[in-house]
């Protein structure tokens, strides 16, 4: 993915520089933004082939259905602790939604 990342890069760095130039020439908002769209698609087109082939390849990787999935190290550890616990105490039905119960011995009534 970090190809397709330098080439996005590129890209806009390519399309930002083309829309100041016509800008400080007094072309217009909207064709400034027009031209600069389309000589930026073209500058990589012609001349950066194996950067947006690199681009694309890692792109079909990604969605190929063959990538490993990307997780954090946090998703990484919340799941190995719920397969410990499901490990250790069997099935466990978790249902975010509902309040948690207090039991507390301090908030329990007390029969006088």
């Amino acid at each position: 993915m970090v190809a397709f990342w330098k080439f996005t890069a590129l890209r806009l760095g390519i399309v930002a520089v083309i829309f100041v130039i016509c800008m400080w020439l007094g072309v217009g908002l909207i064709f400034s933004a027009l031209v600069a769209a389309v000589a930026g698609w073209c500058i990589t087109y012609l001349f950066f082939r194996e950067m947006r082939d690199a681009a694309s390849e890692s792109l079909r990787h990604r969605f190929s259905g063959n990538a490993k999935p990307l997780r954090t190290s946090t998703e990484i550890s919340d799941a190995m602790a719920e397969d410990e616990a499901v490990d250790r105490y069997g099935e466990l039905r978790m249902d975010a939604d509902r309040k948690p119960k207090d039991t507390r011995p301090e908030d329990k009534p007390t029969a006088d």
